[in-house]
């Protein structure tokens, strides 16, 4: 076996790969090894033979590296494991590997899949706090724990949107700040930026979750279809998380069969005055005051 040493990013996994494949190492015999990983007893890494004659790089196609890169933010134990395989089959002319059909290429579409569900997902329920006008830092902040390693490729989405806006994600893994200008990410994400993320002073923070529960119609909530649309995992990180299970426990303890919230039902009613009115003639019908 040879283990593959890399730091554990794409540029490195792909530069270590394009020596294997210049090499000529088959998939089942590397084991990829990234920052902190340490190899088996036996294993060892590859090293250009004096003796060896160098084979010409193979030619990838750009849409395949663009797919492996996509793929390579899916977290997984065998994450590398597999964009080398398709690499390796597709060098040697098999590029049935990039197609959903095939066997790999189901796996690799899986992980895209589910990749840019990711970043939709980050887009969707990311919630940024303002911060106290004369702090130092960000404008705003916000905390946000992905599945995938989806925040430095999927975080330009709110630069585009929020201009010159200063703002700050941590997550529990990576964080990216926007000064205004460009973007400045960081792989281990700093705990000062954690700190600021995870303890905001959002000051708006009671009236919106007052309009929240105000809004909220028991009358047509669905948990399977709320659920799908916003999954649980993420209702931990919203300001309005907490308010959701009281507010479907109040729907399924009576509010649902009202069809209104309970803070509405107690308040009382408003009286109006109806006085009868002398009814109009109906169309067509004639006119006791018109001659006949």
């Amino acid at each position: 076996m040879h283990s593959a040493h890399f730091d554990g990013s794409f540029a490195g996994w792909r530069e270590v790969s394009r020596n294997l494949l210049q090499q000529g190492v088959p998939p089942h015999q590397v084991t990829w090894l990234g920052a902190g990983d340490s190899g088996g007893l036996f294993d060892q890494t590859p090293t250009p033979s004096s003796t060896q004659v160098a084979t010409p790089a193979p030619r990838i196609p750009k849409q395949l590296l663009e797919l492996l890169q996509s793929a390579a933010r899916f977290r997984v134990e065998e994450r590398w494991s597999l964009l080398y395989r398709i690499l390796w089959r597709v060098a040697q002319g098999d590029r049935a590997a990039m197609l959903s059909g095939d066997i790999d290429g189901s796996q690799l579409h899986k992980r895209l899949k589910a990749v840019r569900r990711e970043a939709h997902h980050l887009h969707a329920f990311l919630r940024f706090h303002p911060r106290p006008k004369n702090a130092e830092g960000p404008q705003l902040v916000a905390w946000h724990e992905p599945a995938h390693d989806i925040l430095a490729s999927a975080s330009g989405h709110f630069a585009e949107r929020l201009g010159r806006t200063t703002w700050l994600i941590a997550t529990p893994d990576d964080g990216v700040y926007w000064d205004g200008q460009r973007l400045h990410y960081q792989q281990p994400c700093p705990s000062e930026w954690q700190r600021l993320a995870q303890t905001p002073e959002d000051n708006g923070e009671a009236l919106w979750l007052a309009y929240y529960a105000s809004t909220f119609n028991p009358a047509r909530l669905n948990r399977s279809a709320l659920e799908t649309s916003l999954p649980v995992r993420f209702w931990k990180n919203l300001p309005e998380g907490p308010l959701i299970p009281q507010l479907m426990s109040q729907a399924r303890a009576g509010a649902q069969r009202d069809g209104q919230a309970e803070a509405v039902a107690r308040q009382g009613g408003k009286r109006i005055h109806y006085s009868a009115v002398q009814e109009s003639p109906v169309s067509g019908s004639a006119d006791p005051d018109l001659p006949h």
